[in-house]
C-alpha cells in the first residue's frame, strides 16, 4: 500500500502542474521530504499526510481509498487495511472504507499511552461532518478552539473547520470508532 500512497502522491502533485518546490510551498514540508516519499523511501506520519491531503484538498480517507481497490459490499475484518503511524503512536483501520458511491466511512483508531497528534493544517474538506464514538480508554480532542474530554461510549459530533487535536490523557490504549460523513 505504501508504494500505491507513494505513485498516487506524486501522480496528484503532477496532475496539478506543480513543482516539488511548489508542495513544499504550500505544506511547509520540505523538498527533500516530498521527493522522498513520492519515491517511497519514507512513509508519511499522520501529520505529513494530513498536511498533504490539505494542500490537495481531500479527506485522508478519500486518499488512502485511491491507492486500494474497490472494496466488496462486505468487508472481512482480515481484509481491512491498516495504517500505523509508529512515531505517533496512531493506528488506523479503514472499517468501513469510501466508495464513490457512498458518502460514509468509519474508521478504528487506537492511540498509544501518551500519544498527542495535532493536525495544524487547514481540513482538506471545510465542513467535514465527524462522529467520534469512545470505545476505550481516555481521549481528549480539540476541535474549533474547544477541549472535549471523553469517557467509553461517549460520542462527539461536529463539523470540521480548523486544526484539532487528538490526545490520549489516559495510562492505556484508546480506540475510538471515527464515522466521516462527506458532503
Amino acid at each position: 500500500m505504501e508504494s500505491r500512497l507513494a505513485a498516487r502522491l506524486a501522480e496528484l502533485r503532477t496532475e496539478r502542474g506543480w513543482s516539488l518546490d511548489d508542495l513544499a510551498r504550500r505544506t511547509d514540508v520540505s523538498r527533500s521530504t516530498l521527493s522522498r516519499l513520492e519515491r517511497a523511501e519514507i512513509s508519511p506520519t499522520a501529520a505529513l499526510l494530513s498536511r498533504l491531503c490539505a494542500a490537495y484538498e481531500r479527506p485522508m480517507s478519500r486518499l488512502l481509498a485511491e491507492v486500494e481497490s474497490e472494496p466488496p459490499q462486505l468487508v472481512r475484518a482480515d481484509a481491512q487495511s491498516v495504517w500505523h503511524d509508529a512515531p505517533s503512536g496512531f493506528t488506523r483501520r479503514s472499517v468501513s472504507p469510501p466508495h464513490p458511491n457512498l458518502r460514509g466511512e468509519i474508521v478504528e483508531a487506537t492511540l498509544s499511552p501518551g500519544a498527542d497528534i495535532t493536525y495544524d493544517s487547514p481540513p482538506p474538506v471545510p465542513g467535514l461532518e465527524q462522529h467520534i464514538w469512545l470505545l476505550d480508554g481516555q481521549l481528549e480532542i480539540t476541535t474549533s478552539g474547544t477541549a472535549h474530554t471523553l469517557t467509553p461510549g461517549d460520542c462527539l459530533r461536529f463539523r470540521l473547520w480548523g486544526p484539532t487535536r487528538f490526545r490520549n490523557t489516559g495510562p492505556d490504549t484508546t480506540r475510538y470508532a471515527l464515522v466521516v460523513v462527506l458532503p
